[in-house]
């Protein structure tokens, strides 16, 4: 038996709601957010889970707490899994970012790895804090379900990073909406994406909700 690593996005928040940029703000999930994350309890509390992982943030917490709950595992928390930070951008939504920082705006567009947000962290920063948390748990498990609940930049960096794509095109390359999950399976020939952003787990009004 393999290793099988799966990356969960947290519930509707405000701000995915209102399409604006949270980061290092400890947001809250909205109800219809907890309503997603039992969902995904009920949809794979019978699994055989090995480990969670989890951000630290409230966000994440209290996505994974429904899964957690369900089958008496407590969630790892790890830094490492936090979402970028966007420095001065964090509660703005991209048409204010634009129109306020435009210049900076546009080459953070053009090319995230290597050009933060002003006064916030690049991709390759993610990348290498997240990665090592998989490492952290490719160290621990040869085998069995992982799941690490974490943030929509960061699980597409973590993402590219695992499958040779840019991280400099997570934004354009990999989807990932709230309360989706990603599926990779570490073979012998490395990682296989078995799985993007799912959310079969949700019912159609869940599914269907504004927001990213």
């Amino acid at each position: 038996m393999s290793l099988t690593i799966y990356f969960l996005r947290h519930g509707q928040t405000e701000c995915s709601r209102n399409n604006s940029f949270c980061g290092s703000i400890d947001s809250q999930l909205t109800p219809e957010g907890l309503e997603m994350a039992k969902a995904f309890a009920e949809a794979y509390s019978s699994m055989d889970w090995t480990a969670i992982f989890c951000s630290p943030m409230r966000r994440t917490v209290l996505t994974a707490r429904a899964l957690s709950e369900a089958i008496g595992m407590e969630p790892q928390l790890r830094d490492g899994l936090k979402e970028i930070n966007y420095g001065k951008w964090e509660g703005k939504t991209p048409e204010v970012i634009s129109r306020e920082y435009h210049d900076d705006y546009i080459r953070w567009s053009a090319d995230p790895a290597w050009y933060a947000p002003n006064g916030g962290e690049m991709a390759v920063t993610i990348a290498s804090r997240a990665i090592q948390v998989i490492e952290e748990i490719k160290s621990l498990y040869s085998s069995g379900n992982v799941l690490v609940v974490s943030h929509k930049a960061t699980i597409r960096i973590i993402l590219c990073s695992l499958l040779g794509i840019d991280v400099g095109r997570f934004r354009f390359r990999l989807g990932c909406p709230v309360a989706s999950v990603s599926i990779v399976e570490f073979t012998s020939h490395g990682p296989l994406l078995k799985a993007l952003a799912d959310r079969t787990h949700l019912d159609e009004r869940l599914r269907n909700l504004p927001g990213t």
